[in-house]
């Protein structure tokens, strides 16, 4: 009785961030994140959107009769804390993983062949980094667009602006030299635009030197890649070194976000989308998710792409569950793959020929009031 009560209790702890408590028949996922240490709110809002897409799914029957239970922990930016909470959330047999963040600890995760040992199925990891998608693994499926899509759009729409050069300041994680790869091959297959590269770590020296670095070699455009922290901070640090040039940057730096980082320095940037706008109206999926966040965020009344994507990963799940004939790892897996292509509403996932999901990429540009233009 003691040790059933302590079990139950930990069970607490872990969480219900849905406001429900967990039951035996639930079927439980899992978001194992960076909540505590991170310093940029990506995690905080997949969740945000995960738990408003799951109170959704709950509020009409849950999947095949059964209510969605979501467990988060935190990992503290680190592999070994992922690997660790990985083993803790095991205990509750989750049948998938939402939403894992951090190309370190993606990689470690690949790196180690944890996923070959670990019954689970991983869907929607951020970020979408080559190295992390090439080979990847057949229990880890991506949603968003790839580093490379977006990568090639931007460069693709430089080249429609008659750029010709294009300074890359990446910084020195998986992400950040994957991008820079990516960008390479874009403007091999293109033609007409050359590549100037500057890598930097994370500190204010740095990216100061690194931002000189590229201003002296003059390019007609930049293109910043790395974590959104980095990224905000290297668009500064851009601007500050008298880069008045076309900047842009990826889908993980909210254009809020960057306002912060870059105050006036933000106005004009263009950011690749790999969602559709969180703020607009027009699909059907908008409306959705709108209503959903209304009801169970309240409080907030500006939504993130990063929102929109915890909602998707949600949705996509329960629509993979709902035409699984065994609700566990394996039977997901195979649903997702087996479900061809489907519209939540204007956003369209399609697994059936790869674990890469979606190929829509849009950009949008940073007005002076920190929103979005499409």
């Amino acid at each position: 009785m003691i040790r059933r009560n302590l079990m139950a209790a930990l069970a607490a702890a872990l969480l219900p961030v849905t406001g429900l408590p967990q039951d035996s028949s639930d079927i439980v996922v899992a978001q194992i994140g960076p909540f505590t240490v991170l310093p940029a709110p990506d995690p905080k809002e997949l969740n945000e959107g995960i738990t408003a897409a799951l109170d959704e799914i709950n509020g009409r029957g849950g999947v095949q009769g059964r209510r969605v239970s979501l467990v988060k922990l935190d990992d503290t930016y680190t592999f070994d804390g992922f690997r660790q909470q990985l083993g803790t959330v095991m205990a509750q047999k989750p049948v998938a993983l939402l939403t894992p963040l951090g190309s370190a600890t993606l990689k470690g995760l690949l790196d180690s062949k944890l996923l070959d040992t670990t019954d689970i199925v991983i869907l929607n990891a951020v970020p979408g980094a080559s190295v992390l998608r090439s080979p990847g693994h057949p229990k880890l499926f991506h949603i968003r667009a790839g580093d490379e899509q977006q990568i090639h759009k931007i460069v693709t729409h430089a080249r429609t602006l008659s750029i010709r050069s294009m300074g890359v300041l990446h910084q020195n994680i998986p992400i950040g030299s994957s991008g820079l790869a990516s960008a390479r091959s874009a403007a091999a297959e293109l033609g007409g635009i050359e590549i100037v590269e500057a890598q930097s770590a994370t500190d204010a020296a740095a990216l100061a030197q690194a931002a000189k670095t590229l201003a002296a070699a003059n390019p007609q455009s930049a293109l910043v890649v790395g974590a959104p922290k980095f990224s905000g901070e290297a668009i500064a640090a851009l601007r500050a070194a008298g880069v008045s040039q076309q900047i842009f940057s990826l889908s993980y730096l909210p254009a809020p976000a960057l306002m912060k980082f870059a105050g006036n320095g933000a106005r004009g940037v263009g950011l690749s989308q790999t969602f559709p706008n969180p703020m607009g109206a027009t699909l059907p999926l908008q409306r959705d998710f709108r209503a959903a966040m209304r009801k169970v965020h309240p409080t907030l009344t500006d939504y993130t792409t990063f929102h929109m994507e915890g909602y998707i990963t949600a949705r996509v799940f329960a629509e993979a569950a709902k035409r699984s004939r065994s609700l566990n790892p394996s039977g997901i897996a195979q649903s997702l793959r087996a479900m061809g292509e489907v519209d939540l509403g204007g956003f369209r996932v399609n697994f059936a020929k790869s674990n890469l999901g979606s190929n829509w990429v849009d950009i949008g540009v940073v007005s002076g009031d920190g929103k979005l233009l499409y």
